[in-house]
């Protein structure tokens, strides 16, 4: 199977460059690219790719704006790319919608693995770390991340107690093996649990369930791992 791409970039340098170490690869075809945001999300619904590569920072219509279009509309997954490294941007990429954030300067087989493991469905960020890191910048940005808008919490109506304490467990970023540990389950009832979470709260990946535990108050900031 082919994994189509779009590469986003305002450098056309940088975005040619990407597109031909991607697209010399038997497994991965760059169908677009494009030079801000609105054609990103333009050549996206043009032509559905499995993955967009988005440049945090274009003109007009950014990166994150863009991937929060993309992530609405379409099953597309999205890698940020930028020059630096920021808590701040990756927060607000992946709670837009991004299964991974990469530095320009990466290297050339990190970048095709990369493309590979986001369109497999997986994310390039352990959720152990995005939970640190919502700790870290709710308490930066002196964010009450425990102050949950009216009828958040509702949007879990839909799990059983079951997928509610699997939730639980995605949200503090412990492992399969980890959750299955806790709930005294094995590994396969605990693969199945976390699929129902996921589809039934319309969540792409684990980061996404650490991000949506925290948003719900099933988490609060500050609440040690093991509580």
């Amino acid at each position: 199977m082919t994994i189509r791409v779009v590469v986003a970039d305002d450098q056309e340098l940088v975005r040619s460059g990407f597109a031909m170490i991607l697209d010399v690869q038997e497994d991965i075809e760059v169908v677009a690219e494009a030079g801000d945001g609105a054609a990103a999300v333009a050549a996206v619904r043009r032509h559905s790719p499995d993955v967009a590569l988005l440049d945090v920072r274009m003109p007009g219509t950014d990166g994150i704006e863009a991937c929060r279009v993309i992530s609405a509309e379409s099953a597309c997954r999205t890698v940020m790319l930028t020059t630096f490294d920021s808590d701040e941007y990756v927060y607000e990429a992946l709670h837009a919608g991004a299964s991974g954030f990469l530095l320009k300067d990466v290297r050339r087989d990190d970048l095709v693995h990369a493309v590979r493991v986001v369109a497999a469905g997986e994310s390039l960020l352990a959720p152990s770390v995005a939970r640190r890191l919502i700790e870290e910048y709710t308490a930066a940005t002196a964010r009450p991340a425990a102050s949950v808008p009216a009828g958040a919490a509702a949007r879990l109506d839909v799990l059983t107690a079951r997928e509610r304490e699997t939730l639980l467990h995605l949200g503090r970023g412990l492992s399969n093996a980890e959750i299955a540990g806790a709930l005294v389950v094995s590994e396969h009832t605990v693969k199945t649990h976390v699929g129902n979470v996921l589809a039934k709260l319309g969540l792409r990946d684990r980061i996404q369930a650490v991000i949506c535990a925290y948003e719900t108050g099933l988490i609060a900031a500050g609440t040690p791992s093991g509580e």
